[in-house]
């Protein structure tokens, strides 16, 4: 389904729908769903977040849920929560899953939501999330719908900017194809340092997966999915809206 942003002044919804927000520092991703289906998404600015939003109250919305790691604006928010009677995915909402882990207070909730997406597609099985965006992150699912926690990692501009910042004379790369494994220039060691390190280190945690859980489904999200997804010599499902699919389950779990 293509990423696009619709003309809210002429887009009609036919039945009832749930309406998901993830909402970035600058970046609003949405999505509009029938039951447990999605029928539309856009993305907006958060500067045009105002206008853009506002019109959705002449929409046939029946539910409302927003996940933000922005600090929003008391309109936005009261906007949200007072028009559209919105659900804020917090610390403090019920979820589909069992959250294990330790610090849930400091729990990234597109983390936490790509999980409950993890769980809305393949629920039952055993599962790696990984969401390759700034950072990478890498969470577990349990087939007993656990949610037994993960690690976080520097994704792979971080670290190309990284050795850049940290050192005199090194260059800033971009990120592109790995030609060789083996760098030939300065700019092929560091683009291979970053990348072919950073796909190194999602296969080290696959295999562990596989050691430890048996059959395991690995799912991707995030920007950089597709490289990894295009790298790896293996069965993986990649999704670009895993966030925006378990904030709707989770939206449907509240209101059941």
């Amino acid at each position: 389904m293509p990423n696009k942003t619709p003309n809210f002044a002429t887009f009609i919804l036919k039945t009832l729908m749930n309406l998901c927000l993830d909402i970035g520092n600058t970046r609003t991703k949405g999505g509009f769903f029938e039951d447990e289906k999605m029928v539309e998404k856009f993305t907006v600015e958060n500067g045009n977040f105002s206008t853009q939003f506002h019109s959705l109250t002449n929409r046939n919305i029946q539910k409302v849920i927003f996940s933000t790691t922005a600090n929003l604006p008391e309109t936005i928010s009261g906007f949200l929560k007072m028009q559209l009677s919105a659900i804020e995915l917090t610390p403090h909402t019920p979820v589909p899953v069992k959250v294990l882990y330790g610090t849930p207070d400091t729990l990234g909730k597109d983390r936490l939501a790509a999980v409950v997406g993890a769980f809305s597609l393949f629920g039952g099985q055993d599962c790696l999330v990984a969401d390759a965006g700034t950072c990478i992150t890498y969470d577990w699912l349990d087939r007993q719908t656990n949610y037994l926690g993960g690690n976080i990692a520097p994704g792979l501009e971080m670290r190309l900017k990284a050795m850049h910042h940290f050192t005199a004379k090194l260059p800033l790369v971009a990120a592109g194809e790995i030609e060789n494994p083996i760098g030939k220039t300065t700019e092929t060691a560091l683009r291979n340092g970053a990348l072919w390190g950073a796909l190194q280190e999602m296969e080290g945690y696959i295999r562990w997966g596989r050691r430890h859980f048996g059959k395991l489904t690995v799912v991707l999200t995030g920007g950089n999915a597709d490289f990894f997804a295009k790298n790896m010599k293996r069965k993986i499902f990649v999704h670009p809206d895993l966030v925006l699919v378990g904030l709707n389950k989770i939206l449907n779990f509240n209101a059941a």
